[in-house]
């Protein structure tokens, strides 16, 4: 864990947290940078689409006759 002191704009701050339902401000900015990593992981996988063939038959996983 580190801590840090920031400049946010408090109007910002209090309306990520009032959508989210979060209570504390470190809960909050962590989600915020979470969801930033993982919207980007998810930009990286999107340059894969339609180049790896997997050869999966849905029909087999779900168990359909």
């Amino acid at each position: 864990m580190m801590r840090t002191t920031l400049d946010l704009p408090e109007e910002l701050l209090l309306e990520a947290m009032s959508v989210s339902h979060i209570k504390t401000k470190t809960k909050v900015i962590t989600l915020a940078l979470q969801e930033l990593i993982r919207k980007s992981e998810l930009s990286e996988l999107k340059k894969f689409k339609g180049k790896i063939d997997l050869d999966i038959d849905l029909d087999v996983i779900r168990d359909r006759s």
